[in-house]
């Protein structure tokens, strides 16, 4: 149970909640294991509960009918799923895939309810956390409906290099497959950004590695989503 404590400490749906607090969740947590490429959930399947990551990594995406993916999060240790659905009681809107070998915490929709019955500070919580999900997908859609894949692709190397608090490098953690569906593209499109502004010094790219040569650059790309033709 020590260990289900810790994975719900770092997680911002209990974000300064008492040891106490997280141990009394924690008896409602079951542990569950996944392979690569298993699912979670699917689109259309009951929402009885939500998820957190342990360990591992997660895809939550959609496919057209054309057999299309589209990613729409993916998420690591500490990051909550499938919580939307739960707490306004309809289905799940998307499938939940295992991208690598993942622990994952299951927190039931009635015991997680006669929870924030008890303590109404989880709802301050969750008020928080859904918020947050609103302001991301909905910047998302924006990047996806307005904005140029150079642009989409600065956006999210400046966003990355924040979450991995470093100024002038990030780390991939997805393939780059997985990063053309997150970002609305496909592969070989995105190889030719990558390389187009590898040659315009902006980027040097070391396999997973990118530096990030001219963050200022970078960033007026993401937001203008204009890329010079030099």
């Amino acid at each position: 149970m020590k260990r289900i404590s810790q994975t719900l400490s770092i997680t911002p749906l209990f974000k300064g909640l008492s040891e106490p607090q997280l141990d009394e969740i924690s008896t409602i947590a079951v542990g569950r294991q996944y392979k690569r490429g298993e699912f979670i959930f699917m689109e259309g399947d009951e929402a009885d509960g939500f998820y957190i990551v342990a360990d591992g990594k997660v895809k939550i995406y959609k496919t057209s009918l054309e057999g299309k993916e589209q990613i729409l999060h993916i998420y690591g240790p500490g990051n909550p799923f499938g919580e939307v659905p739960v707490f306004s009681g309809s289905r799940f809107p998307a499938n939940a895939q295992a991208l690598v070998k993942s622990r994952i915490l299951f927190l039931p929709r009635k015991a997680f309810v006669g929870l924030i019955a008890e303590h109404p500070s989880l709802s301050m919580n969750i008020l928080g956390e859904l918020s947050m999900r609103l302001r991301e997908f909905t910047v998302h859609i924006e990047n996806l409906s307005l904005k140029e894949v150079p642009s989409r692709l600065a956006a999210y190397l400046i966003v990355l290099a924040k979450e991995q608090e470093h100024s002038d490098r990030v780390t991939l953690t997805i393939s780059k497959g997985q990063l053309a569906s997150l970002l609305g593209t496909i592969p070989e499109t995105l190889s030719r950004i990558f390389a187009k502004m590898s040659a315009q010094h902006l980027i040097q790219v070391n396999g997973s590695e990118i530096l990030l040569l001219d963050v200022e650059a970078i960033a007026d790309l993401a937001e203008s989503g204009k890329m010079s033709e030099s």
